[in-house]
């Protein structure tokens, strides 16, 4: 199949996708066209091989996503911010989901001593987490694992900084949510695993340092 009738058929299979949805799920398009209202904000790697929908079993309509290359959450990213001032402000979430996985081609340039060009900056954020865990990382003598394990340090450490942003402070506080949660996402067997972050331990943690609140 060439490149261009793999691009028309992105077409085809949307018409084939609709008419099932016609019949599988009668008022879905006239239900998303009215509004959204989903309870989850999931933020995740941009990698093609998940995908949130899908692996969270949901429908369209019922998650609110954001991707990045290694699913970070950075103070400086206006793009981030947004999103989660939307998703909290606006369309009142009750759940930010920070979702890594094995396997992340963001996480294995991080653990390199190479240049990669425009992504350094963005790759820094990751090597930070690195640094900050660098004694239990380098402890583990397999790559593999080594791996695995900076994706679940780098997922924690995304949570933590979803908790320092201000509109989340507040909105856990008055409303008691969105709680923040940190998932991995195995591609080899396609299976979600809890991190159980400790959100309201998190925050007081933090509080003497990132709280705005002075409530916490």
């Amino acid at each position: 199949m060439s490149d261009q009738e793999k691009y028309d058929q992105i077409f085809e299979s949307n018409n084939r996708w609709i008419e099932k949805n016609k019949v599988d799920n009668p008022g879905l398009f006239k239900l998303l066209a009215a509004d959204q209202h989903p309870d989850f904000l999931y933020i995740g790697c941009s990698d093609s091989r998940v995908h949130p929908n899908q692996v969270m079993g949901l429908k369209p309509g019922e998650v609110f996503i954001h991707r990045n290359i290694a699913n970070m959450v950075v103070s400086t990213d206006l793009n981030i911010l947004s999103v989660i001032n939307y998703a909290v402000e606006y369309l009142k979430v009750k759940f930010i989901i920070v979702c890594g996985h094995y396997g992340c081609g963001g996480i294995q340039a991080a653990m390199k001593n190479s240049d990669y060009g425009i992504l350094n900056p963005w790759l820094r954020n990751i090597r930070d987490v690195y640094h900050m865990h660098k004694e239990e990382l380098d402890a583990i003598e397999d790559m593999t694992s080594r791996h695995r394990r900076l994706v679940e340090l780098n997922t924690y450490e995304q949570c933590r900084n979803i908790i320092k942003v201000g509109e989340v402070q507040k909105s856990y506080y008055e409303k008691g949510y969105p709680k923040v949660a940190g998932w991995i996402f195995d591609i080899k067997d396609a299976r979600l695993h809890d991190l159980f972050f400790d959100m309201d331990g998190e925050l007081h943690k933090i509080k003497d340092i990132y709280d705005i609140t002075g409530k916490f």
